[in-house]
């Protein structure tokens, strides 16, 4: 072929984008539910904005990121996460001035430059909030609660949420000397991006997902907490547990992003080759000033849909049915054909989800069709009911047949399928 679609992306065909769809669907009702608004963003930033948003030692902005310059010679980069794009409107837009906590959503797709492999993409999606303007734990707890209620609804078995809390860039320089202190001496054991992490930003070592095993030992950040950082904890490991919320701590758990305080928390499933964080997210309570706003706090999650994806189909999970046609019509004879193009046209604008053959075909063929996609019923129009004013509808599943008037079909097909 001439022409093949770019390394790290992918073609999602029909038969795989009513999954997404249902994903995506599941996601927003969840979000109206917790009473998070859509927000849709550019999906592309000021290249600044990522990496003091990020954090410049982070992967995402060393490696990762699609940056280029546009025509005006300023630096652009494709969003490789949602976050930070979703802070500047806040910030742009004043948002902060609105009276209750602001929550948002969104979904659409980010872009990595990263090593291909399973449930890795270079053009990925994610399904996040954010919800801006409280410190209360209890929010941290709602974040976290939302997004293992979208895992369970979609269908999801074995979802593990693990937390931790990175405390506060206070916390962190007295713990960063006790890190550094255990690492010194491994340091040549270490790959060397470790190696390069421990003299930059020694948290980010811990996650490292290749040099896990000599990190057994590492000192907790939990015990350099001070009183606030372990109020703000407790608390939110007591929301969850009074949520019914199944967690694990995990004290290495960093996260792969800068911006984090407090609270920070993943999600975990095994089936996706190496890879077992579907999901993740954290408090961040100084992002919004140190993009240029007033000092707002803030928590979030992203959730990749690729993985969610490739989780429900490994789990082999029943969804609901995505494809069904409610009525496939059939034409037998010229006058017929006539009236059905008519008469789909009128179902659909009913709300009918209807069909009809367009290739010449035969009955039998075309209700071969109709089996195809899983039509509820079959609609045939010939020539003499037409003369009558009715038409043969077919209930597929139950095999029973009736003849019903033409002017009655959308009637008794929503009739029937409210029933």
């Amino acid at each position: 072929m001439a022409f093949q679609k770019s390394p790290g992306t992918q073609d999602i065909l029909p038969g795989a984008v009513e999954k997404w769809q249902y994903a995506e669907q599941k996601a927003r009702d969840i979000c109206r539910r917790y009473n998070f608004r859509e927000i849709r963003t550019p999906i592309f930033e000021s290249t600044e904005l990522f990496q003091r948003g990020v954090g410049e030692t982070t992967d995402i902005v060393e490696k990762e990121m699609y940056t280029f310059t546009d025509r005006g010679n300023r630096s652009v980069t494709l969003r490789p996460e949602g976050t930070a794009g979703v802070v500047r409107s806040y910030v742009e837009n004043k948002l902060y001035g609105e009276p209750d906590v602001t929550k948002l959503y969104y979904v659409g797709p980010m872009f990595r430059y990263e090593r291909q492999q399973a449930g890795r993409y270079r053009q990925f999606h994610q399904f996040g909030i954010e919800a801006l303007g409280s410190v209360d734990p209890a929010i941290d707890a709602e974040v976290i609660a939302l997004g293992y209620t979208f895992y369970t609804e979609v269908g999801l078995k074995g979802v593990r949420v693990e937390i931790n809390s990175v405390g506060t860039p206070a916390v962190r320089a007295v713990f960063r000397e006790r890190l550094l202190a255990f690492l010194e001496p491994k340091r040549e054991l270490l790959c060397k991006d470790c190696q390069s992490r421990i003299d930059r930003n020694p948290l980010r070592v811990l996650d490292c997902k290749v040099d896990q095993q000599h990190f057994t030992d590492a000192p907790s950040i939990l015990d350099s907490l001070d009183e606030e950082c372990s109020n703000h904890f407790d608390k939110v490991k007591m929301y969850l547990s009074d949520m019914g919320i199944p967690f694990e701590i995990n004290h290495r758990l960093v996260r792969g992003l800068d911006y984090y305080t407090h609270t920070a928390f993943e999600y975990k499933s095994e089936g996706i080759g190496a890879i077992d964080t579907i999901g993740g997210g954290g408090r961040y309570n100084g992002l919004v000033a140190e993009i240029g706003g007033p000092d707002q706090p803030g928590v979030g999650l992203g959730l990749g849909l690729e993985r969610t994806i490739m989780l429900l189909e490994h789990q082999a999970t029943e969804l609901p049915a995505l494809n069904e046609v409610d009525v496939y019509l059939v034409a037998l004879g010229e006058a017929s054909e006539r009236e059905v193009t008519k008469l789909v046209y009128q179902l659909r604008q009913r709300g009918v989800r209807a069909e009809r053959d367009y290739l010449g075909r035969k009955m039998k063929a075309q209700m071969k069709s109709a089996d195809r996609l899983q039509a509820k019923f079959t609609a045939i129009l010939g020539d003499d009911e037409l003369a009558r004013g009715e038409i043969a509808l077919k209930d597929m599943a139950k095999g029973e047949q009736r003849q019903v008037a033409l002017d009655k079909l959308a009637d008794e097909i929503l009739g029937t399928s409210n029933n």
